[in-house]
């Protein structure tokens, strides 16, 4: 197995991309702390962990908020005496303003889940990793850091800054064997995407695949292959990399043939 007898820390790993990421670990033989605000969906995911023969833990907490992310990691170490992956999943979009009705309280939301809880999280656990020479370290970007879905400045901003965390730790870590790449998921329909009840998920999914090259959008599993790869030795000599996990997003289906003048 890829991650046998690794210990791996995956924020927002309660649902969604971060729960399917934390089954895939625990196929691989990886045991997983669930770091999530949400209590109940953490401890049920940390339960389907279990199940898979492995060591699940759900941890609640809010990572943006430093004194928990410090005992969360404290107590990560306490039961498993170390740390090897860390996935930096947590993340939100609160919604899309045009950019002149964006408020102060809204850009440190959004700049608060999506960058500021990796630099405490990576913080945290950087001494472990150093100790032992070791450690896989995955951010999860978006495609809209570079390619943004529309007026969404805060977040693509806070985006964009996880692709430049990614490259400076890549740099810095280097030396201590600790590897840092990024994931730039695009279309992953999940309750991320925060729609109405009364809206169709699947019928927008399926609309926006027909805009991709493989004619689909992503699932988490997707994501979580592609995770998986970052984690475990198949990535050992890559660092500071970011991949778009896209469905060849942002390329777009070719036009059909234009007829030939003789």
């Amino acid at each position: 197995m890829l991650l046998s007898d690794r210990v791996a820390i995956i924020t927002g790993g309660a649902k969604g991309i971060g729960r399917a990421t934390a089954l895939k670990f625990a196929d691989e033989g990886c045991s997983v702390i669930i770091a999530d605000i949400l209590e109940d969906q953490g401890k049920q995911t940390a339960n389907e962990v279990s199940q898979k023969g492995v060591k699940g833990l759900a941890i609640k907490c809010d990572v943006t908020n430093s004194q928990q992310v410090h005992d969360m990691v404290d107590q990560v170490m306490d039961k498993f005496g170390k740390i090897d992956i860390l996935v930096n999943d947590a993340g939100a979009m609160f919604g899309t303003v045009p950019a002149e009705k964006e408020t102060e309280d809204h850009w440190e939301k959004v700049l608060n889940l999506n960058l500021k809880s990796d630099y405490l999280c990576i913080k945290e656990v950087i001494p472990h990793m150093k100790a032992r020479k070791y450690g896989k370290i995955v951010n999860l970007s978006s495609i809209g850091a570079v390619y943004p879905p529309g007026p969404s400045m805060a977040y693509s901003s806070a985006k964009a800054g996880v692709l430049g965390l990614t490259r400076a730790l890549a740099l810095e870590l280097g030396p201590f064997n600790i590897t840092v790449n990024a994931i730039m998921p695009g279309a992953i329909p999940t309750d991320f995407w925060n729609l109405p009840p009364n809206v169709d998920i699947n019928a927008i999914a399926a609309n926006l695949g027909k805009g991709l090259p493989l004619q689909r959008v992503g699932t988490p599993e997707d994501i979580a292959r592609v995770a998986l790869f970052f984690a475990s030795e198949l990535s050992d000599f890559v660092t500071g990399e970011r991949l778009i996990v896209g469905g060849g997003e942002p390329l777009k289906p070719p036009m059909p043939p234009m007829p030939r003048k003789e």
